[in-house]
């Protein structure tokens, strides 16, 4: 190792370490960083922000929000399978705190983000500083401190030298396919002025290895065992088969053995919606197709999923008294779920081996039938709901099957929140495995067009299509700004039905009337959402606001003026809001499924009454599994 050293500050070390950073996977290298967004202040201008203008290969990026730019770099890595991500640079206080939904969000959804809050100085002697949180106990706190519990990895760095020892494991963390996550590295803003010698070894091209790890050989032959003798068997696919790069592989197993498969939010995609065995969308926002097939499954095989509440519908999906679960992960803890027979490792490399395994194994004709009769009913189902003509106003489900219908064969639509994921997990028709990018592990409102944003960055080449209600447009849409300053044009779809639909949807089935849930004036001392109460809506004016913050802005009254609009936006330049009300009391059907939300238990309201009764039979469907 040599010994030639370079003097640098802190800043500008950790910014020519992280240009220098690379992974590899099935022999294919790449730079893992693809740039640092950023907002300036003075917790971070002079020292990360000098190092950036100093070294430009690492690009900048002006956002307008702190956490939306956690979001972009969480749908950056998600679009690139996490092979590459953005580092995250804020100011200390209110910058950095506003990073900590984001940082939620990253890591919940096991996606690679790197966070470089400014922090309170080192040396404490001017403190307090201008935005500093004082403690009375400890002087070794400051907001950062919050960050520890959304991250993979936290550290401060106190010392210039200090960098030597946190960088190289926030990169280990943020590669890990099992450890991944959002990553906080808290950086006192004397600290990242301070130089230091720094070894120039430090600075090397460094490629880090993506593993393919090999499940136990005992495992994966009791797992096969397992496949041969079960009558039922049902496949969960969640994201882990997209990030492994398994859909080519899980498509031939499936016509291989005749296994269905249910997708999760984040495996829809893994399997083509045309696909005869693809029973589509599992769980509390599932069809009866995939819903059906897993009551009686006396075999999951889950490969990538962490079963939410959402997947198992509170734990009652699946409800045949003998069945088993194996469960691909690479992530231990989610392999051991539901008491499963856990393979911990790489999706692909499990499923080559476990094709070869079975050898002429396949699922009796009679059930393959059964599936592949669902697979049609429900296929059916969903043009019922795409040619839907509601009037006044247009449905939800007639209005996602025109965009899904007129956007682009390699187009990606992004969503997150509201009564949308729900909609789009059962009717969207995916046409390639990166056609549908919903962030339903945190379901964080506001994530939708940031996350179009990056998206977009990582495949500029895509049309990208954002679906937004009107609710979570408010929470977050001024990076309808950075897309118009860095020239990444999204096509953003904003549905108004006059507030939250989502939970006004939940409220009314727990018999509370969509209480608080309406974008209304108050109404005697209520903010109802009885479709026959008269209210009166806020003069909230959604085109303008878009048009304000300069984007291209089509206005819709009608099902046709939509479709109009949606081909219109194709010729534009620069980022196109399509405006249109949708009716809030026209929904998706259930589809045999239920998420477990308790209701109070007792009430002077007869409508909670009647919900709790219901809430009582459902509940005692719910397992446990040993």
């Amino acid at each position: 190792m040599s010994t030639k050293t370079v003097r640098l500050t802190m800043g500008q070390a950790l910014i020519k370490f992280l240009i220098n950073q690379h992974v590899e996977r099935d022999g294919e290298v790449q730079p893992f960083f693809a740039g640092c967004f950023g907002v300036f202040g003075h917790g971070c201008v002079s020292g990360i922000g000098q190092a950036l203008q100093q070294y430009p290969k690492l690009r900048y990026y002006q956002t307008r929000n702190e956490q939306a730019m956690v979001h972009a770099s969480a749908a950056y890595a998600k679009m690139k399978n996490r092979m590459q991500t953005f580092a995250c640079l804020s100011s200390i206080g209110p910058g950095a705190t506003n990073m900590i939904t984001g940082a939620a969000v990253a890591t919940t959804n096991h996606l690679p983000v790197l966070l470089l809050p400014g922090d309170i100085f080192a040396r404490r002697n001017v403190a307090p500083v201008l935005q500093q949180l004082e403690s009375e106990i400890t002087q070794d706190i400051s907001v950062n401190d919050c960050f520890k519990p959304v991250s993979r990895y936290w550290d401060r760095i106190n010392r210039a030298d200090q960098i030597l020892t946190a960088l190289p494991e926030a990169i280990r963390v943020l590669t890990s396919p099992a450890d991944t996550g959002a990553v906080t590295l808290a950086l006192p803003e004397d600290t990242q002025t301070e130089a230091y010698d720094y070894p120039m070894d430090f600075f090397k091209k460094r490629i880090w290895n993506i593993p393919r790890n090999r499940a136990d050989r005992k495992a994966l032959a009791e797992a096969a065992r397992w496949i041969q003798s079960s009558k039922r068997p049902l496949i969960v696919a969640g994201g882990g088969v997209i990030y492994s790069g398994a859909e080519k592989i899980l498509e031939k197993l499936v016509e291989k053995t005749g296994i269905p498969v249910g997708v999760t939010m984040a495996g829809k995609g893994s399997l083509l919606y045309d696909n005869k065995l693809n029973m589509g969308a599992i769980g509390v926002t599932g069809n009866f197709a995939a819903n059906r097939i897993a009551r009686k499954a006396d075999l999951v095989i889950g490969i990538g999923t962490r079963y939410s509440d959402f997947t198992s519908m509170s734990k009652t999906a699946f409800q045949n008294p003998k069945v088993r679960f194996v469960n691909i992960n690479v992530a231990e803890f989610d392999a051991y779920k539901h008491a499963a027979l856990p393979l911990i490792a790489d999706a692909r490399a499990s499923l080559e081996e476990l094709a070869r395994m079975l050898k002429d194994y396949h699922v009796a004709r009679n059930y393959q039938q059964e599936a592949q009769k669902l697979h049609k009913q429900w296929q059916e189902e969903v043009d019922r709901i795409y040619a839907i003509r509601n009037k006044p106003l247009p449905s939800q489900g007639e209005l996602i099957g025109a965009v899904n219908e007129l956007s682009e064969p390699d187009a990606v639509m992004i969503n997150a929140a509201g009564s949308m994921p729900g909609d789009l997990h059962k009717l969207w028709r995916t046409r390639h495995s990166k056609n549908f990018h919903l962030e339903y592990g945190y379901s964080c409102m506001g994530y939708e067009i940031a996350g179009g944003l990056g998206i977009k960055m990582a495949a500029p080449e895509r049309e990208v299509v954002v679906m937004v209600g009107d609710g979570s447009y408010l929470m977050l849409c001024n990076e309808i700004v950075t897309s118009i300053q860095e020239g990444y044009k999204l096509t953003i779809v904003l549905m108004d039905n006059r507030g939250f639909n989502s939970i006004g949807g939940l409220s009314r089935s727990i018999g509370q009337e969509g209480f608080g849930t309406r974008y209304a004036f108050p109404a005697k001392n209520k903010l109802p959402d009885d479709k026959s109460k008269k209210v009166k809506a806020l003069p909230v004016d959604f085109a303008m606001n878009a048009r304000g913050l300069g984007a291209h802005v089509i206005e819709c009254k009608t099902y046709d003026d939509f479709v109009a609009a949606f081909m219109e936006s194709k010729k534009t330049d620069r980022t196109t809001v399509i405006y249109i009300r949708n009716d809030r009391y026209v929904g998706v059907p259930g589809y045999e499924s239920w998420w477990d939300v308790p209701v109070a238990e007792v009430s002077e309201m007869a409508s909670v009454r009647k919900a709790r009764k219901e809430w009582e039979q459902n509940k005692k469907l719910e397992r446990f599994f040993f």
